[in-house]
């Protein structure tokens, strides 16, 4: 073989191993490329998601969401004598109250923020807290801890607590978790679910009301907001 043959053959040898890499280069960047646009729309694509959901959820009724009113298991109202309005003690003074969950009682004195409408176990405001946002004239939807595992009914009671807009009175509504350690009388047995509302104006006017249900039912949540409104609470325009 001549040299110059030779070196003509390294050199195409050359030529085509850097076309082979060039080649592998651009495939690798047309992929990093694409992955990147992937994870771009995804991060774009997320928020947008979540505020169609939203809209979806404050535009549904909650009496379409859950198990019908007849299905809940639902015991007949409970009125309760209230106590504490205007009640505020300083942040983290040990309270107690009569009924559990309470529907009236002394509270700290900041309520829990207005625009939230869901807890989780993790994120729930003290009960001082949320008992202030009673006396403002939200009902509370509260569920066991235990049920924080089933999460097609915590999804329920979400997109429940979703279509009480918090543009106006008829949107005072937040769900919580009652925490084992928040104490007071036992709930009935079977019980999963209960509502509360601090009713009437005066001190001697005033009410509690608490309705446990078994399962979960926007329809037995909507008839008791319906029944014990906003409006008719100690402080309807506070907040």
């Amino acid at each position: 073989m001549s040299k110059s043959k030779s070196s003509r053959d390294r050199r195409q040898l050359i030529e085509q191993m850097q076309r082979s890499q060039a080649q592998a280069d651009r495939r690798r960047t047309i992929m990093v490329v694409v992955a990147s646009v992937v994870v771009g729309l995804a991060i774009i694509a997320y928020p947008a998601i979540r505020i169609i959901q939203e809209s979806r959820a404050k535009d549904a009724s909650a009496a379409d969401l859950g198990v019908a009113a007849q299905a809940a298991s639902c015991d007949p109202v409970i009125e309760d004598k209230t106590a504490g309005n205007l009640d505020h003690k300083p942040d983290g003074t040990p309270l107690k109250f009569a009924v559990s969950p309470p529907s009236s009682g002394p509270h700290y004195q900041v309520p829990a923020p207005f625009q939230r409408k869901f807890y989780t176990a993790e994120d729930r405001p003290n009960m001082g807290n949320l008992v202030h946002n009673l006396e403002h004239g939200y009902t509370i939807l509260w569920y066991r801890e235990s049920v924080a595992g089933d999460k097609a009914k915590i999804d329920t009671i979400e997109r429940i607590a979703k279509t009480y807009s918090a543009s106006d009175l008829t949107g005072k509504f937040v769900a919580a978790p009652y925490k084992a350690d928040d104490g007071g009388p036992a709930w009935p047995e079977g019980k999963n679910f209960a509502l509360s509302h601090w009713g009437g104006g005066e001190p001697a006017t005033q009410k509690g009301y608490r309705q446990f249900c078994g399962d979960i039912s926007g329809a037995a949540v909507k008839d008791f907001t319906d029944r014990y409104p906003a409006s008719d609470s100690p402080e309807p325009n506070a907040g």
